[in-house]
């Protein structure tokens, strides 16, 4: 039982799987560049970034198809923000691949006026995004969705994703020293230093892209939680304590973002965290804690009453 009943003559949004197609192919071209080209850019492997990203948007495609598909009512503002969502991705993606061609770095490049032009048309889709996902998540908002571990989900998921946008914002407004250079990802050191595998997040400074990221996912994370608990736990949880787990959840996966921001702007590495990042995350995990053992208990209460 899934925890949206969708009708089976509601539409998914074409625009968005086509987008999710779409990238879920460059996602494939890509990893065919990260075998077959040697070429290194920023310290990791050129191919990285296009696939990092087509990946990225392939879930977010597919996530605000069925989003759109679970709402009770169609609405066309959301249908229309979903079209912009993916003329604006497809702009991105573009000029990302572009980039990697040309052998260049894509954001925050400003070598010559046909890079400054590039990022600066990136930068503008990006906030063009941004405003077509908050008109997605006003519409869900005012829309009343039955089964309340969903509707909960689902609108923390957009505003929270939105919050990880804006962390996003704080890269550009780095000050690198270079001045071909409009922003950078970590703090404390350059760019393209020692990092993860796969992820590239920096392991000896502070690396903006780690909020940006747990954000963004928000959008997939809490909806998958709720399905999890409907799906797993539906003959232990009534609907209100399922919905209660979903919120406290959300509201510290909420939380966790302009922590682990708070956390990189500091220089820190997201392993390497000092003694006051780790009172904060200790804080939140605690709260957090709590908060379930409180809805865990009032549910037990329930049924043993109800018994």
């Amino acid at each position: 039982m899934t925890t949206v009943e969708v009708s089976e003559a509601r539409r998914w949004s074409r625009p968005l799987i086509a987008l999710t197609w779409a990238s879920a192919a460059l996602a494939v071209i890509a990893g065919i560049g990260l075998l077959a080209d040697a070429r290194i850019l920023t310290g990791v492997p050129i191919w990285l970034k296009p696939f990092k990203f087509a990946i990225s948007f392939a879930l977010y495609g597919w996530t605000l198809a069925w989003l759109l598909s679970v709402l009770p009512r169609r609405s066309r503002l959301a249908e229309r923000a979903g079209a912009v969502i993916v003329g604006v991705s497809v702009i991105e993606l573009a000029i990302i691949v572009t980039q990697v061609i040309r052998g260049t770095t894509s954001h925050y490049n400003q070598t010559t006026p046909l890079n400054s032009t590039l990022w600066s048309a990136m930068g503008i889709s990006i906030m063009v995004l941004f405003l077509a996902h908050l008109a997605i998540a006003v519409t869900a908002l005012r829309q009343r969705i039955p089964d309340r571990a969903s509707a909960y989900a689902i609108r923390l998921g957009l505003l929270i994703s939105l919050l990880g946008m804006l962390a996003a914002f704080t890269m550009t407004n780095r000050q690198t020293g270079i001045e071909s250079l409009g922003g950078a990802h970590s703090v404390g050191v350059p760019d393209g230093g020692p990092g993860m595998p796969l992820t590239g997040w920096s392991t000896v400074g502070g690396d903006l892209r780690i909020g940006h990221f747990v954000g963004l996912h928000a959008l997939q994370v809490l909806p998958f939680l709720a399905y999890a608990l409907a799906r797993w736990a539906g003959t232990r949880l009534d609907q209100v304590a399922r919905a209660r787990l979903v919120l406290v959840v959300g509201v510290a996966y909420g939380v966790l973002v302009p922590l682990l921001t708070w956390q990189a702007l500091r220089a820190q590495p997201l392993l390497r965290p000092d003694g006051l990042s780790l009172v904060a995350f200790a804080a939140l995990a605690a709260a957090t804690a709590i908060g379930i053992g409180l809805v865990l208990s009032r549910s037990r209460e329930s049924r043993m009453v109800s018994a």
